[in-house]
């Protein structure tokens, strides 16, 4: 039996798929009153609980093989967020101490490649590279690179056999958020008016899937591997995601005095109005820098497929289609309903 928490999330809908694929059975651990759709059929077992809640994390995680710890919470705003760092940190300490206590024989844990020193097309950042990301004085950052050095100092006192996997920024199928998959949307219904003049790595999340499904046996106790494929900046992003969808993309860059100038406005509405801003300067801030990456570490030791990104992207684009993502007006109902479950 295989514990996955964040189940019904973007990744972890698609790492059931193909976890069931596989035939494991499955045990889904989900927050309460979350959605259930894309597990049906496809796991033996949902379990609702609190990742903050020790004694449901020790009940899920009984009779269990192995780990998989999914959940987190992504968002980048606000950038400083109390209860971000509770689920992120507390919640992963939680999930080891279930580990040790059910004796299980691997946790894998789902890091972020941002735990690692982004570089340059030339010399992309690899497992090696020490943290850069606390200049952006976000929780999100700090939180996923705290939880990893907890997971992986308990690995060296010997409590949990685990392996930490790290993807970078993915793209397909059950964004319902939506999250990589505003940039798609945002491109085909016009929204953004322009890009950055940095870039960052991207994935297939089905690629993810299958280099996370392989960790349960392959990779080394103690080891990182960064889950990635394809250096874009914005600019050859946006010229992939026009070229699949069919929709042209703003060829615009801006100055770095007005994108900065435009993020800080949004964040100044944001914290006075309390709502969520469409550019902050944490945004601008990652837009305008390079988050390259190899994953060659992970291609070699977990056999991480490569599938090309305008493919994650055409994955991505018809689930949205089949959805209802397409129209706006149900795309904004989606969005707010997703954001205060």
């Amino acid at each position: 039996m295989i514990l996955v928490t964040g189940a019904n999330g973007f990744l972890g809908s698609n790492l059931i798929h193909e976890l069931s694929s596989r035939k494991y059975r499955i045990r889904a651990f989900v927050g309460p009153g979350n959605s259930e759709n894309p597990l049906q059929g496809k796991v033996s077992e949902i379990c609702h609980g609190n990742i903050l809640d020790k004694d449901s994390l020790h009940e899920a995680a009984k009779g269990c093989d192995a780990i998989i710890h999914a959940a987190a919470v992504t968002s980048i705003w606000p950038p400083r967020n109390k209860l971000q760092r509770r689920i992120n940190i507390d919640g992963t300490a939680n999930i080891m101490e279930a580990a040790r206590q059910a004796g299980v024989k691997r946790v894998v844990y789902i890091g972020s490649a941002t735990s690692f020193g982004y570089g340059t097309k030339e010399l992309p950042g690899d497992e090696t590279r020490e943290y850069r990301g606390g200049s952006y004085k976000m929780d999100y950052f700090d939180s996923k690179y705290e939880a990893q050095s907890l997971v992986l100092h308990a690995v060296q006192r010997g409590d949990v056999p685990a392996v930490v996997v790290n993807p970078a920024y993915m793209f397909g199928p059950y964004d319902a958020k939506p999250g990589s998959g505003t940039l798609i949307l945002g491109t085909y219904h016009q929204k953004i008016p322009g890009g950055g003049t940095g870039g960052r790595n991207y994935v297939s999340v089905k690629d993810v899937a299958v280099g996370i499904a392989n960790t349960l046996e392959m990779g080394t106790i103690g080891e990182c591997y960064i889950l990635g494929n394809e250096n874009l900046s914005y600019s050859e992003l946006f010229e992939k995601i026009s070229g699949v969808i069919g929709k042209p993309a703003s060829k615009v860059t801006y100055p770095m005095w007005l994108a900065k100038t435009a993020g800080l406005a949004g964040s100044i509405y944001g914290r006075v109005f309390k709502v969520m801003p469409a550019l902050t300067l944490v945004l601008v801030k990652m837009a305008i820098s390079e988050h390259y990456y190899t994953a060659r570490k992970a291609v070699q030791a977990l056999q991480l497929p490569q599938t090309p990104v305008e493919v994650a992207i055409d994955e991505a684009f018809k689930w949205f289609k089949d959805n209802g993502y397409l129209d706006i007006k149900v795309l904004r109902d989606k969005v707010q309903r997703k954001r205060s479950s």
